[in-house]
């Protein structure tokens, strides 16, 4: 009997920890990101889960550049997850605070421009 109840909580464990996570928050897109480093714009996808932000953009029904940006780490399908502070660094400021990006696609209407460090970017909601 015992036996059984094992299997049917480890069953019901197992399924769950595989289960998809479906987004908060979606909303297609026109969206600018520019800086030194990177260049897109094209349409794309902002989707808001709990602990992370997913901006895919599309060039020809093709993902050209995806990032998971979480507050305190940047994921992109190119390298390997990094410190928000290091993916700054590199890509945007060090100037900018550690969770800069993740305020930034958290907001409703995404725009910002920096001319001293040549970052500019803007999401253009489709909806």
């Amino acid at each position: 009997m015992f036996r059984y109840l094992y299997l049917a909580i480890a069953i019901v464990l197992l399924s769950s920890g595989c289960a998809i996570k479906k987004p908060i928050k979606t909303k297609s897109a026109t969206i600018l990101f520019k800086t030194s480093k990177l260049k897109f714009y094209d349409k794309g996808f902002v989707k808001q889960y709990d602990d992370y932000i997913y901006l895919n953009i599309l060039n020809a029904g093709n993902s050209v550049f995806e990032l998971k940006i979480y507050k305190d780490e940047i994921c992109q399908s190119r390298f390997k997850c990094m410190d928000s502070s290091e993916f700054n660094s590199e890509f945007l400021s060090s100037s900018y605070p550690d969770d800069f990006l993740y305020k930034l696609f958290s907001k409703s209407r995404v725009y910002f421009k920096d001319k001293q460090n040549k970052v500019f970017i803007k999401v253009l909601s489709d909806n």
